[in-house]
């Protein structure tokens, strides 16, 4: 099966090698590589592209901003990667300023090319039961490891242009996780970021794959949309969905009263679940106007057979007020908090 370049793993960055720029203008490159020489870095043209050798990957720093200072036009037109010593083998050509983030943060770079992290399951209550109908699955560092906060890894890979391989590696991380510790029948909401998905029946493939071969039923699985960026193109986005119902899988739409997502949104993908975010829960049992806005949204999910998810619960008085409004399932630190392996009956003994 054919990976996705987009999605497969980054040469390492060793100790000393060669930063290689390429540019569209050949005179732009070459007036660059006079600008080097004239300010001490040795650099040396090859054909149609820029050489430089480096000896320490902390001198990359000061290097890379010179080159912003000196360079003849817009960095954004620069082209880069880097290879090892035996300039043998190196990452695709990238633009400038995704180049830079990747060689002046090498450890987040490393943390997603060994993939140094696992994932925590928080639960998610049934209402009606009050049992757990399945557990979200939230990044955290492996302990032996280099520690980090998700969210700026995350910030990393957007600006780097690594974060098609960090959402991949993330989704099959989660969905290997619960193979290992949850029984048939409960859910496992993945998250998963659509920029990252350029184009569903290819970028998926793999994902399907593997939850194929792990045994694991199609119906269980829930794909949950991250909103970290405003949906330019929904039809992408409804294209991704209609890939996943396709093969049997849910979708959840996350963070919903927040951000880009809203109640039109909700009508126009119309996934099996929503998420309600946190900053509409909180204290809603003290806020008029917030359960009016939930009430809203509780009816308008239900003329869609769309199944509500209150986030976020903290509080006793939270949780009976989004009973009483409708909500069929909640999630919060007052349900349960994220762990390697939670303490419920749904796990495998």
């Amino acid at each position: 099966m054919n990976q996705c370049s987009n999605c497969t793993a980054l040469p390492d960055l060793e100790s000393s090698g060669y930063l290689v720029f390429s540019h569209k203008s050949f005179k732009v490159l070459r007036d660059l590589h006079g600008r080097l020489l004239q300010s001490g870095y040795i650099s040396y043209m090859q054909g149609t592209t820029l050489h430089y050798g480096y000896s320490a990957v902390q001198k990359l720093g000061p290097f890379l901003d010179f080159i912003e200072r000196v360079f003849p036009g817009d960095p954004a037109d620069l082209q880069g990667t880097w290879t090892g010593k035996d300039q043998q083998s190196h990452a695709n050509m990238i633009n400038f300023h995704q180049l830079k983030e990747r060689l002046t943060r090498p450890s987040f770079m490393t943390i997603i090319n060994e993939q140094q992290f696992t994932h925590h399951m928080q639960p998610i209550i049934q209402l009606s039961t009050d049992k757990v109908m399945g557990y979200e699955f939230l990044m955290r560092p492996k302990i032996d490891a280099t520690q980090f906060q998700p969210d700026q890894l995350f910030s990393f890979s957007q600006q780097s242009g690594l974060q098609p391989l960090l959402d991949h590696r993330s989704r099959i991380a989660s969905i290997t996780t619960s193979a290992k510790h949850l029984k048939p029948g409960i859910k496992r909401f993945i998250n998963f970021l659509p920029s990252s998905v350029y184009d569903p029946d290819h970028c998926l493939l793999s994902t399907f794959v593997k939850i194929r071969g792990l045994g694991i039923s199609m119906k269980d699985i829930v794909f949950e949309v991250v909103e970290t960026e405003k949906f330019d193109n929904l039809s992408h986005l409804l294209r991704i969905f209609q890939t996943f119902n396709s093969r049997g899988a849910r979708v959840a739409l996350d963070d919903l009263g927040a951000g880009y997502s809203t109640i039109d949104v909700m009508e126009e993908l119309q996934p099996h679940y929503v998420k309600i975010d946190r900053s509409l829960v909180d204290h809603c049992d003290q806020d008029i106007k917030k359960q009016q806005r939930l009430e809203k949204i509780v009816s308008r999910a239900g003329k869609y057979r769309i199944t509500t998810l209150a986030e976020g619960i903290e509080r006793p008085e939270e949780l009976t007020c989004v009973r009483e409004l409708g909500f069929g399932l909640a999630q919060g630190y007052l349900l349960g908090k994220p762990k390697a392996v939670p303490d419920a009956p749904t796990l495998f003994s």
